[in-house]
């Protein structure tokens, strides 16, 4: 049987990682690149803060051929869809026919990612889609995966929590609301050991450090100043 030619989106953290995990084991596809985003100007991974360096470690421990792409600070959509037509575009003449998610939940969002890629005739993987998230984290330990907390939105954590290894324990003292899997965003993780990893990913605790950033604007919004705050664990190869 033919594999579907596959490319995933690596985040770097734990959702990517039991996602990959899946979809190695899934006798259908081919998982041929990887692709991950990073802000340029601080060369690190979108959303997560992760420095460059832990990425290509992160990435060559895998041993599947992976692919970035630079995005400026504060990327408008515009840009931002560009880039991604950019990389579509160059997989799908190399032979890419399927494209594969760690979403969880997010109607929107997978929405978006089916209409974007169904332009370019691309076809859409979630292999973690509508799971129970208690239980997918409960299975990502059990798997043996290892992560840590990299940043985490400051409405619901302190600067204690990053630079945490999320083991059975973390899931019971989370705050009420906050999602196991921090799906809506709550928290963000570093993947360093599993069992798709040929080795366990090195690193060393740096820095903590707080920033604001401007709320997105809502027809609901109260405030044209609102900001939320997030705080980091910058992590040092």
């Amino acid at each position: 049987m033919n594999k579907h030619k596959t490319y995933f989106n690596w985040s770097t953290g734990k959702d990517s990682a039991l996602a990959l995990y899946h979809l190695l084991e899934d006798k259908r596809y081919a998982v041929d690149e990887l692709i991950t985003t990073i802000n340029s100007h601080y060369n690190r991974v979108s959303m997560h803060g992760l420095r460059k360096e832990l990425l290509v470690a992160q990435t060559d421990a895998l041993n599947i051929p992976a692919s970035i792409i630079e995005l400026p600070e504060m990327p408008s959509m515009e840009i931002y869809e560009q880039k991604m037509l950019e990389t579509v575009t160059r997989l799908k003449k190399a032979g890419f026919t399927h494209s594969a998610f760690g979403d969880i939940f997010l109607e929107d969002l997978k929405s978006y990612r089916e209409k974007q890629l169904a332009k370019q005739k691309i076809k859409t993987i979630f292999p973690l889609w509508k799971r129970d998230t208690k239980k997918l984290l409960n299975e990502f330990i059990d798997l043996g995966f290892k992560t840590i907390v990299v940043c985490a939105h400051s409405k619901y954590f302190d600067e204690d929590f990053v630079g945490t290894i999320i083991d059975k324990d973390f899931i019971d003292n989370l705050p009420k609301g906050v999602d196991p899997c921090g799906e809506n965003g709550e928290f963000h993780t570093f993947c360093f050991d599993g069992p798709i990893f040929n080795n366990p990913i090195p690193f060393k605790i740096g820095e903590k450090v707080y920033r604001e950033y401007d709320a997105p604007k809502t027809d609901d919004s109260k405030s044209e100043d609102a900001k939320y705050g997030v705080w980091y664990c910058d992590l040092i190869p």
